[in-house]
This record gives C-alpha cells, structure tokens and sequence, in this order.
C-alpha cells in the first residue's frame, strides 16, 4: 500500500487508537424498564499498533461494540473515543466522519453483506470510490490490496463465483483499498471452514506484524485469541477480565463462567489438575502441553 504504519514493538507503549469509556447501549424496542442493555458500561481500549482480541459467546455484546466502534450505532450514554476524540456523529461534519471511516475499518462475519459489485476489482474499489479517491491511487490500491489477500487472479470473477473463504478475503481487500489504520474483524472467520478461517488469520496476523495496523478481532475462536496482545471477555454486558493471554487463560472458572473453554491444552491440564496433578495454568500450545504431561509421567517412573 502506498501509507505504511510502522509495527509495535514490544514493550513500546502506544497512544489509544480506539476507546470506550462507560459506554451503555440498549436496542430500541426493548422494554426499558426490564431490558439489559447490549452493552453495560464497558470501558475498552485498543493501542496503535495492538492486535487486542474481544471474547464471548453470543449475546455477549461483543458485535454490538463492534458497531458503536465503526459508528453504525450510537452509545446511549459514554464515550466511544477515535485518536483521543471523542465521537458524536450529530456534531461532525462530513470531513470529520469521512476521516473516521478512514481510521476504523470493519469486516463483518458475513461476506456476502460486504460484497456490493458483480466483479471483485469492482468491489475492492468502491470504497475509496466513495472517499473520493482520485482514479490513478484507487486502480493501485485495488491492486495492492487484492495482492496482500492473495486474490489478484480473481480481480475479474464475480464474487458470486468465489467460496466463502475467498470472499472474506475480498472484503478485507476492500476494506484495506480504504487504508485504514485500524481494522475490527467482526466474527469473520465464523462462517468459514477451517481451511478458509487459517487464511484469514494469516491475513490478519500479516496486516497486524508486518503493516503495523491496529486489529480489534472479535470472536469467540480460543485459539484466535492466543497470540493477541491483549483479551477483553465479555458477559451479558460487561467486560469481565482483562489482561494478556496467559493472565485470562489463567482463570479457566472465569471463562466458564461467561460460557467460554480455554484452549484445548489449558483444559486438559485443569481437568488434570482436579484429579490431583499440579500442571502450572495456562498452556496455550496443545503440543507443548502433550511434552509437560510426558515430562511429569517420565519423572514419576
């Protein structure tokens, strides 16, 4: 791409890219006075350069911050905060919201609700199209961005003729022709086979690492969530932990308790530990943890 954002690096502290601050938001139609709002006071923030994953099942509220994030919703009361500004869709003018959409992209979990052309190189172009891209840059960046995904073969196929893999990748390349900062992966990889959902990672661990941007990845795949930087888990709500992967895997009760599993090696070893081992929580590479067990029985025989 023409814009690059230089990688974090590790212990480097970063300026917040995105935040919500004591955000509560209740859909309309539902009974005030019994309704739990979608989102119940949450403060979140997401660090230039992070890759930060949001888990919980569904209901959670997960998808519904997603959207306050983009400005598809609007909180009823709180914060939602892009670069330290805070975000009021009544009060901006158009430049303002053309530039946060310019900041924050999203890909949502249904492909087929992103693709809007009856060709790819069509669709990956409609977006800087309506930020008014001059039509030099967009032919580049629609190349550009078809190459990063791995799809510039199909730059002249119907999406309509591509598997659903293959479309998740098309709307990240539309997405990416925007040259946002900052990407939210709404549940993107959750109607995708397992071959098509390890493509999408690799894409968004190479946007994260080499390109330097910003990925809020919403899902409720554990092992999408082992290599993040940070977890937010969300229940009924609420946020209710916070830390590394090693800090919330730590807690398998308090996954459990917002109907999440940690991942499958964390498990066995919890399980392990409750018939009287002394595994050391978490282990978040399934291989490493079938070594530790193998250790432990080597050193009883």
């Amino acid at each position: 791409m023409t814009q690059q954002y230089e990688p974090a690096k590790k212990g480097e502290e970063r300026p917040v890219m995105i935040e919500a601050r004591d955000v509560f938001f209740t859909y309309e139609g539902e009974d005030e006075a019994t309704a739990l709002p979608a989102v119940n006071g949450v403060s979140i923030s997401v660090r230039k350069g992070e890759y930060v994953c949001l888990l919980g099942r569904n209901g959670s509220g997960k998808s519904t911050l997603a959207k306050l994030f983009s400005l598809i919703l609007a909180p009823d009361s709180g914060e939602i905060l892009i670069n330290g500004k805070t975000v009021k869709e009544e009060n901006m003018t158009d430049d303002e919201l053309f530039e946060i959409r310019r900041t924050v992209g999203m890909v949502f979990q249904n492909p087929d609700n992103q693709l809007v052309a009856t060709v790819v190189e069509e669709d990956v172009a409609f977006g800087p199209e309506n930020l008014g891209v001059p039509t030099d840059e967009i032919r580049k960046r629609v190349d550009e961005s078809l190459a990063l995904v791995g799809m510039s073969e199909y730059a002249k196929t119907a999406p309509h003729m591509l598997s659903g893999g293959q479309k998740q990748r098309i709307a990240i390349a539309g997405v990416l022709a925007m040259m946002p900062k900052c990407i939210i992966f709404d549940e993107a990889t959750a109607m995708l086979d397992p071959g098509g959902r390890q493509d999408v990672m690799r894409i968004l661990h190479k946007l994260n690492k080499e390109k330097g941007i910003t990925v809020l990845n919403i899902t409720h795949h554990m092992d999408e969530a082992v290599s993040a930087d940070r977890i937010y888990v969300m229940n009924e709500g609420k946020v209710l932990s916070c830390g590394t992967p090693e800090e919330v895997f730590a807690d398998v009760d308090a996954l459990r308790t917002a109907a999440l599993e940690a991942p499958a090696g964390t498990e066995l070893l919890y399980e392990l530990n409750k018939l009287g081992g002394d595994f050391k929580l978490p282990c978040l590479d399934f291989a490493e943890c079938a070594e530790i067990i193998a250790n432990k029985i080597k050193e009883k025989n």
